[in-house]
């Protein structure tokens, strides 16, 4: 058995055909892990779905922004923008079985199993900074409940109201704090020192103004011995950052023309990467 994380797809089923061939995937002997946007702004967001899902114990999925947007917009809570390729998931015959099954899929997975070279998180944005693991999963779950009970789209709505909450703090009110942990998960990239988000700047670190910093670089990251397993910022591509590369963004800007790549997780610890092109 082998365990693979492969990085934003988008919509972008033939690249990870690709990919799959190349690395010799194999379920159910094999497991893959994938880091959120499944869907959206590809040509085969319909397709990546019901693909994803078929694949049913040997996939492992953690909710992106576009995922999240795409439960939205069928709840009526949000309207498809112009880049938006999602029309044919809506109009599926499959569409709420789809639908049901996405929003089972977790905001934060953990990985402990004895195949694993180190104990590994994977979320789509990465684990904000100032919270430990443990917090970090209870927070996750907090949301993930409500996700997936019937009153769902009282989340979703809550998730789009009024301004983003830039700051954590322990004694939130219930749907600002939803809010900020929606967004930590989903949507993070930059912090300041004070560990206050922001959700402007997308460039390539070195370009952000002078008192943000990319999460992963926060001196104050709690995580320190977890290897962390993220996407969603396209610009930073394929990287390892910290202490033995042990963050590791997958997001190398697929959907945008350039690869899809995927890593090994039981391997070594500086494994091989493998890329395929859109």
């Amino acid at each position: 058995m082998a365990i693979y994380a492969v990085g934003d797809i988008q919509g972008c089923l033939a690249p990870l055909e690709k990919l799959l061939r190349r690395i010799k995937f194999k379920p159910p002997r094999d497991q893959i892990w994938f880091c959120g946007d499944l869907v959206n702004r590809g040509p085969q967001s319909l397709e990546t779905l019901r693909f994803i899902k078929s694949l049913g114990d040997s996939a492992i999925a953690v909710l992106g922004n576009h995922d999240l947007h795409l439960l939205a917009v069928a709840a009526g809570v949000r309207e498809l923008r112009p880049p938006d390729t999602m029309r044919p998931i809506l109009a599926a015959t499959d569409r709420d079985e789809l639908l049901h099954w996405l929003r089972g899929r977790p905001l934060l997975h953990i990985g402990k199993s004895k195949q694993l070279t180190r104990p590994t998180l994977l979320s789509h944005a990465g684990i904000y900074p100032g919270w430990r693991r443990k917090q970090a999963v209870k927070l996750a779950r907090e949301v993930e409940t409500l996700l997936r009970g019937p009153q769902y789209s009282r989340l979703l709505r809550a998730m789009y109201a009024g301004e983003p909450v830039v700051a954590w703090e322990d004694d939130l009110e219930h749907w600002r704090r939803i809010r900020f942990i929606v967004d930590a998960f989903t949507r993070m990239r930059y912090c300041d020192r004070r560990g206050r988000l922001d959700f402007i700047n997308k460039d390539t670190p070195g370009k952000q103004p002078k008192n943000l910093m990319p999460w992963f670089e926060h001196p104050d990251l709690r995580c320190k011995k977890w290897r962390i397993i993220f996407g969603h910022w396209s610009a930073l591509n394929y990287q390892r950052a910290g202490a033995g590369g042990r963050v590791i963004c997958l997001d190398s800007g697929c959907v945008w023309g350039h690869a899809l790549t995927a890593i090994r997780l039981d391997g070594p610890p500086n494994e091989n990467y493998w890329q395929a092109r859109c």
